[in-house]
């Protein structure tokens, strides 16, 4: 009989406590999982940033590579246009250079100057998903003779 009163007296605390420590574990999961979601989040960024940076950087490289520029006014431009990814570049004609009269290039040794130094100018764009973006320049020279029209 005295078990019996015993429990009469007791108020459900031990419900309570319960029921708080359920609490804290489920606002500490909620919280741990948006801050993993938060990382996620930004480690794509980075990896579309990244990706947007070598779609400029191989847009230059494969813009020098094609010779595809000329000592015109008009720059010439290349596009690569993808399903996923955009990246496109520009070469622009800055200067002819003549290089010293001791140059000697194709057996050419008649006159000074007779090799020219073509300066250009290449900017790349490049866009990866989630709009990421990256623009990249560089200069680079190609040697030539001095022909009619600065023609390298």
């Amino acid at each position: 009989m005295n078990d019996i009163a015993l429990r009469g007296k007791q108020g459900g605390a031990t419900l309570i406590v319960g029921l708080i420590l359920l609490l804290v574990l489920t606002v500490l999961g909620v919280s741990g999982m948006n801050t993993s979601r938060m990382e996620v989040r930004m480690a794509g960024n980075t990896q579309f940033r990244q990706d947007a940076f070598q779609l400029a950087e191989s847009g230059i490289d494969i813009a020098i590579a094609s010779g595809a520029y000329n000592t015109t006014s008009a720059a010439s431009t290349v596009d690569w246009l993808g399903t996923e990814y955009d990246r496109e570049a520009e070469t622009t004609f800055r200067t002819a250079v003549p290089l010293s009269a001791v140059a000697f290039s194709m057996g050419n040794t008649a006159g000074g100057g007779s090799v020219m130094a073509f300066h250009f100018d290449v900017e790349s764009h490049g866009k990866a998903p989630r709009n990421a973006a990256a623009a990249h320049q560089q200069s680079f020279y190609v040697l030539g003779p001095a022909t009619q029209g600065n023609q390298p």
